[in-house]
């Protein structure tokens, strides 16, 4: 059996998943972008933050052609690759950069030959992997995090836009 993921497929998925992280962003009221549930945890805007890094950083790592993500200076090198933010960017400029980036990588990964997504690559872990492996590992991070900054959401009496979109349709019927 061919278990093979789409590219397309994964990009719009993709896409899907950094929109509502994008609307989530807009929702969490101004004054709680700084929240955090505990001392030792990020706050909602450093998630945020770190998504948007990831990435980008990430994303543009792959694409430059870059192969060991496990090399010492691998911080250092990723760097290079992220958006250009302040540390207090406000919620319009943070999901405009979430969106904007999304957008840009997106576009350049689907430009690529199938034959890039095969290459294999060592992983930040070590893991060998095919650079679709690592795009698909990029939503699941995302989406891991995300569901902290619903969590977020949550404990600042605000739903979902997922959950807010489900209610909707539910009630459509």
């Amino acid at each position: 059996m061919d278990t093979m993921i789409r590219l397309e497929q994964l990009l719009e998925s993709l896409k899907t998943v950094r929109e509502h992280t994008a609307k989530a962003v807009e929702d969490m009221p101004a004054e709680s972008l700084d929240f955090r549930p505990v001392a030792d945890v990020m706050t909602f805007r450093e998630i945020a933050r770190h998504i948007l890094d990831a990435g980008h950083g990430l994303a543009g790592m792959l694409l430059s052609g870059e192969e060991n993500f496990a090399a010492p200076n691998f911080r250092e090198r990723l760097k290079a690759y992220m958006v250009n933010l302040p540390p207090d960017a406000g919620q319009a400029q943070l999901a405009e950069a979430l969106r904007e980036s999304m957008q840009q990588r997106t576009a350049e990964l689907a430009a690529q030959p199938a034959s890039f997504f095969e290459h294999i690559i060592t992983r930040f872990d070590g893991q060998r992997v095919t650079r679709m492996e690592l795009v698909q590992m990029l939503k699941e991070h995302e989406m891991t995090h995300r569901s902290q900054m619903f969590l977020y959401l949550r404990l600042n009496g605000v739903v979902p836009s997922t959950t807010r979109e489900r209610l909707a349709r539910q009630a459509a019927k």
